[in-house]
This record gives structure tokens, C-alpha cells and sequence, in this order.
């Protein structure tokens, strides 16, 4: 039974609503994807792009997930990437930093280049500012500064000072800032939905409250439903943290974390731009952080304080509005319009995870609450491996990843009591 939409901005702001059919009966394609998120999606642009005749099946809607209760940020944030560039030096040397760098950027361009060529409106808007909580994290903000720089960045990087910072964000609480032009923020279920019906375009079949009951792997491979049964050559699942699929191949490796998410009431433009002057995407330098921005209808969305339990919060504007009002004391007791959660899918390294499930059975999952970007650079390797061009599926797929061989809830418990640690350590940062 399909669900609907979360109480979301964006799903109170979608322009083109979907409203696919329910798989029924017996289909025959190239690849069939499970999952019509970012991941699920962008994955089946690049295959319609290279000619593939491709099928999505979605246990609900487009962008019903993670993908669409995230905080619309685009930014070179990429999650595990220390982790990343150790393993990959054992692989490629020293090309292994620039891999890393490289794909900081990649799913910026991904996600620019298709918006341009399929006219997506997903209010996108360009500019990033990375804030230091503390004045002891000043220092991060100038590593990655002279990072940047050093790598031709210059003229889209700015440190700013304390004294700098109310050109761009009206708020007492932070001490300096990283201000980034390159990194993007827009409204994911338009774009997500906008690169669906991009590849609908191109002869993609869409599936919604179509959920997979059964993966059968042979010669081809067949996914079942409770009214239909579509054989394909290859099936890639994109689920991340909502789907129980492959268990025997995936349990104890990724697990889910809610993140909170809310909306205010709209806000005057004088008030919007007293909030954010320069209308760019912020989040702070903490372990557990807050992330906000302002929407194209002049609200405030705001998320932040992940639980790592696996469960939903159950209150997240009362959760979220003490982090609000002292980030922006003028706007103490304003109304909370949309709160949500979404479930993001951990991994304990945070790399992302790719790799087969069986012999047709490809799988990607696990950003680490970096997805936007991430999920279409993945979209793309996923792809080209597919296909057999397996060079960059292969780097990810050889990846050493910790698995927890306990059930789910032991294993967040577990992660619950790791973030706790990182908590506590940041009072000594």
C-alpha cells in the first residue's frame, strides 16, 4: 500500500505533481531500478542518455524519501572523504587526493548541466556559507580555504571575518565564515521529479505504489510486485535506508538516522532579507549541526539534531525551534508551518556504498546525510557500470566497510552511543 507524501515545504510546493500507474503484469527491459529517488533517478537519465531501455519501480512516490526531506544543499561537504582518500591511495596513489577533490564538484556540474538541458524549475540558486561555531574551529574554515585556492577556487572562496559575517547572515552566534559561490541550494522534489520526467522523455517506464516483494537472479533478473513482474538484464537498487531488499548481502551495513526538518510560515521580504542578506545556504562546523536556508517564498528552512536511534523524533518544531531562535533571535515565537523527518542511511565510514548483490544485482546506498550531491555523481558511476565500464564502480566496490552482524536496532543503538562520543568531544574542539 503506497504511502503519501510527508508534511514537507517541498511537497507542498511541488509544480508537477506525479502520477504514474501501478506496475501490472509482465514487462521486459534493459535494466530495471528500485527506487525512484536521487539515486534511482539520475541513474536512469544516463542510462536513457546511452540508449537503455530502462524501468523504475517505486514503492511510493517520486522523491518520496530521503530525497525529499533533505535540506536542499549542494555542497563540496563529501562524507567520508578522509576515509576515502586512504583506501584509494592504496589503488591509485597519488591520483587519490585529486579523485577525492574532484568529486567534491562532480555532482554540482551533474546536477547544473541537467537542469540546463531539460529546463527543470527547482529554484536553484547559487552561494554557501560554512560558519565556525566555535572560534577554535576557525582554523577548518582556513584549511579548506587555502584547499580550495590552491586548487584554482580562488575567485569563488571568501573567509570571511566576525565583523564580515552580517553582509550575509543577521545572527551574534557565530565567529567567522567560509563563503562558497560554487555550492548550490534548491528544491529537491521539483528537481527530482524534473529528471524523471526527463527520463520518462527519453522511453523510461515510472512505477509508483509499485514495492518490490522478490529479486529473482539467472541468466536475466526478475523483480516482482504484487501485480506485475518486470525481467531485465540488470537491476540496480537505490533505496538507501528504505529498503529491506538483498538482506542476506546488505544487513549490518548501513544504517538509518532521522534527520529534522521544518519550514516557517512565510516571511516578509524585509524580514527574509534581514535573516540572510546574500540568500545563501548555511550550516555550522559542528558534529551534529544545524543547516539552513531561506526558500524562494521567503520561509525559513531549518534542520538539524539527527537521531542516530533509528526512530523518527516525534516533535520536530518543538525540537528545532531553540535552534532557531537563538540563531535568529528576531524570529522568537514564529509559527513552524511543515516540520518532517527523513530517513538518511549511514554508513560507519562513511563512504558510500556500491557493489553487487549478486550476479545482475547491482546496489549504491549510504551518503551519510550528503545526498543531493552525492547520489547524482553515484547515479553516474552506477550507470557506466552497468553498462561494463566498470573503473570508478570498481574503486567503490573494493571499498573495506565494517559490518555490525546484529539486527538494525542494535546496530543504531550502537551508532547512537558513537555520535554521543562525538559530542562530548566537541566541547574540547
Amino acid at each position: 500500500m503506497s504511502e503519501p507524501r510527508c508534511n514537507s515545504y517541498y511537497n507542498a510546493t511541488i509544480t508537477d505533481e506525479t502520477d504514474y500507474p501501478q506496475l501490472e503484469g509482465d514487462i521486459r527491459v534493459d535494466v530495471v531500478i528500485v527506487g525512484g529517488g536521487f539515486t534511482g533517478v539520475a541513474t536512469a537519465v544516463e542510462l536513457c542518455e546511452k540508449g537503455y531501455k530502462v524501468a523504475i519501480v517505486e514503492a511510493n512516490k517520486v522523491g518520496w524519501g530521503a530525497t525529499g526531506r533533505n535540506g536542499g544543499q549542494v555542497t563540496g561537504s563529501l562524507s567520508g572523504d578522509a576515509a576515502m582518500t586512504k583506501q584509494l591511495k592504496n589503488k591509485v596513489g597519488a591520483e587519490a587526493e585529486d579523485f577525492v577533490w574532484n568529486m567534491r564538484w562532480r555532482g554540482h556540474e551533474i546536477i547544473k548541466a541537467r537542469v540546463k538541458k531539460y529546463a527543470i524549475e527547482c529554484d536553484l540558486k547559487f552561494g554557501h556559507l560554512h560558519t565556525a561555531y566555535k572560534a577554535s574551529h576557525i582554523g577548518e574554515l582556513k584549511q579548506t580555504f587555502d584547499e580550495g585556492c590552491r586548487r584554482g577556487m580562488e575567485s569563488e572562496l571568501a573567509l570571511l571575518s566576525k565583523e564580515q559575517l552580517p553582509d550575509y547572515i543577521n545572527t551574534p552566534l557565530y565567529h567567522a565564515g567560509l563563503l562558497n559561490k560554487r555550492n548550490m541550494h534548491l528544491h529537491s522534489v521539483n528537481l527530482c521529479i524534473g529528471e524523471a520526467r526527463a527520463a520518462e522523455s527519453m522511453g523510461a517506464l515510472i512505477f509508483e505504489g509499485s514495492a518490490v516483494l522478490n529479486i529473482e537472479d539467472g541468466i536475466l533478473a526478475t523483480v516482482t510486485t504484487a501485480k506485475g513482474k518486470i525481467t531485465a538484464n540488470s537491476v540496480v537498487l537505490a533505496g538507501n535506508a528504505y529498503h529491506k531488499l538483498a538482506r542476506k548481502k546488505l544487513r549490518g551495513m548501513l544504517f538509518p538516522a532521522s534527520l529534522g526538518n521544518c519550514a516557517t510560515a512565510q516571511l516578509s521580504p524585509e524580514q527574509a532579507q534581514n535573516l540572510i542578506p546574500k540568500d545563501v545556504a548555511v550550516y555550522d562546523t559542528r558534529f551534529v549541526l544545524d543547516y539552513y536556508r531561506l526558500t524562494a517564498d521567503n520561509r525559513l528552512m531549518f534542520g538539524g539534531g539527527t537521531n542516530y536511534s533509528g526512530r523518527d523524533s516525534k516533535d520536530v518544531a518543538k525540537a528545532l525551534r531553540p535552534a532557531i531562535e537563538r540563531t535568529f533571535p528576531q524570529l522568537k515565537g514564529v509559527e513552524i508551518e511543515y516540520q518532517w523527518t527523513g530517513m538518511a542511511g549511514i554508513v560507519l565510514n562513511r563512504i558510500p556504498q556500491l557493489g553487487k548483490a549478486s550476479a545482475n544485482v547491482f546496489y549504491c546506498q549510504g551518503y551519510s546525510g550528503h545526498g543531493v550531491a552525492t547520489s547524482h555523481i553515484m547515479g553516474e558511476i552506477m550507470a557506466n557500470a552497468v553498462v561494463g565500464e566498470l573503473q570508478e564502480f570498481s574503486l567503490f566496490a573494493e571499498m573495506s566497510h565494517l559490518r555490525i552482524p546484529v539486527n538494525e536496532w542494535v546496530g543504531n543503538q550502537a551508532l547512537a552511543l558513537g555520535m554521543m562520543y562525538y559530542k562530548v568531544m566537541e566541547n574540547f574542539r
